[in-house]
């Protein structure tokens, strides 16, 4: 009795012994599997083994077919718990190594982008030094050097290119700014009419922005056209003992005037008010000058298809328009009425300078114009000096219609300046002077209108 009791006990013992050795080691190769083909840790896998073994088992009086049953059941259970444990740390050690990753490209493209900052501002910094230096020698080339590279490049030589920029900064309020001298903006004004480039040329001789270069020289012509009290001429007339033998027939003369085409750009619903007879494009502008060919007055802005004569009649017409004082007079050609204050020459007798070569007057007629065409070349031979030093005025430029009137201002004084001031002109500076003081205080008289009178007919045969 004792020894099978004994021997159930030792068999039930084995028995449940045997069992759950097989069952462990059966779950550790299932374990192995699965883990290990989902990367997971060797000392997740060893606690999780731990805590398995830890479970409490069934009581030893239960029969083997129900312990094999709940020995499953626990298997399947721990396995699904394991594998939930699982994916939740394999998760967060897939997201800390995503972070590390995203930290460590974060830390490469910050330094990368500082490494190119660096060197892209070292390059900004070299660029613009040299931008500098060039501008510099180049400005240096154009003002400072000779008077031959000025001349050539500016129009004018250095010493009228220093006169013009202090009357531009003491009158006409043009100053430098922190990146750009006075000289450099006046340089670029001229050497534009000079040459007539467009502002992405004058940017690259220059080395400055196509912004740049339009806004100064706007500034700058704005400034050039407060000089016309200045720079226009105060006509004078010409006295009973000159001794011009242009101008010696024609006492009390106080010049001559005309009117010329310049060739505009303008947009295509206008280009029919500035079509001229010949079928260019052109502004027609009334220049009136005194003898030694400097201009007195100058009305731009009118279109092309307008006659001198309505020029004139407007310029007459405004406030501070053309003033001819009443006994003096202008010379003007065939095309202007014969009036009070505009002495014309003879219709249908010969006129030209070219129609007098090796021929004389036959005429009193005859010879009235041949005195007057050789007196009144002189507003054409302004005219031709005018275009000839200033290409843009040559050929169409690419400004506003409202800013090509201006440019043609502007010309016409620095035309002004240079014929008074440049040697080459043989103009002493001293004969431009005016004495301001006056007896009289009348004020003159003066022709507001274009009107044919016999006794302005009569003075003209006499």
């Amino acid at each position: 009795m004792e020894y099978s009791a004994l021997t159930a006990e030792i068999t039930l013992r084995s028995v449940v012994t045997k069992p759950n050795k097989i069952a462990v080691g059966e779950l550790g190769g299932v374990w192995l599997k699965q883990w290990f083909a989902a990367s997971i840790s060797l000392p997740l896998f060893l606690s999780l083994i731990s805590s398995s073994l830890s479970v409490e088992f069934l009581p030893l009086s239960a029969d083997l077919t129900s312990y094999s049953l709940h020995l499953h059941q626990f298997s399947d259970q721990t396995v699904i718990e394991m594998a939930r444990l699982g994916k939740k740390r394999s998760a967060k050690q897939l997201q800390l190594v995503i972070t590390m990753v995203i930290v460590v490209f974060m830390m490469y493209w910050v330094w990368y982008l500082t490494s190119v900052a660096s060197i892209r501002g070292a390059q900004i910094r070299e660029r613009k030094k040299n931008k500098r230096l060039f501008r510099s020698l180049f400005l240096n080339h154009l003002i400072r050097e000779s008077d031959v590279n000025c001349k050539s490049l500016l129009c004018v030589n250095r010493r009228t290119f220093s006169i013009i920029c202090e009357m531009v900064r003491d009158i006409g309020g043009l100053s430098g700014t922190k990146n750009m001298s006075l000289q450099e903006i006046v340089a670029m004004f001229l050497y534009t009419l000079a040459h007539h480039q467009k502002n992405r040329t004058i940017g690259n001789h220059f080395l400055r922005s196509g912004e740049t270069v339009s806004r100064q020289f706007n500034l700058c012509l704005r400034a050039i056209l407060k000089l016309h009290e200045h720079l226009l001429h105060k006509p004078t007339a010409i006295p009973d003992d000159c001794e011009d033998e242009r101008w010696k027939p024609f006492k009390n003369c106080l010049g001559a005037l005309d009117g010329t085409y310049i060739n505009v750009r303008v947009p295509s619903q206008e280009r029919g008010k500035y079509r001229t007879r010949k079928g260019t494009l052109a502004m027609n502008v009334l220049g009136v000058c005194s003898t030694n060919m400097e201009f007195i007055y100058v009305l731009p802005d009118w279109e092309g298809s307008a006659h001198d004569v309505r020029v004139l009649r407007n310029a007459l017409s405004r406030p501070n328009g053309f003033k001819v004082p009443r006994g003096n007079y202008y010379l003007v050609d065939a095309g202007y009425t014969n009036c009070q204050g505009f002495l014309a020459p003879y219709r249908g007798q010969r006129y030209h300078l070219k129609e007098w070569e090796g021929r004389r007057p036959e005429s009193a007629e005859e010879y009235f114009n041949m005195k007057h065409a050789r007196a009144r070349n002189v507003v054409e031979r302004c005219f031709g000096l005018l275009k000839g030093r200033w290409s843009i005025l040559r050929s169409p430029s690419f400004f506003p219609i409202r800013t090509q009137g201006r440019i043609v201002m502007a010309c016409c004084l620095l035309h002004n300046l240079i014929r008074s001031v440049m040697p080459t002109d043989d103009i002493e500076e001293g004969e431009l002077s005016e004495d301001d003081s006056d007896d009289d205080d009348d004020e003159p008289e003066f022709i507001t209108s274009v009107k044919t009178t016999d006794k302005w007919t009569n003075f003209r045969n006499t």
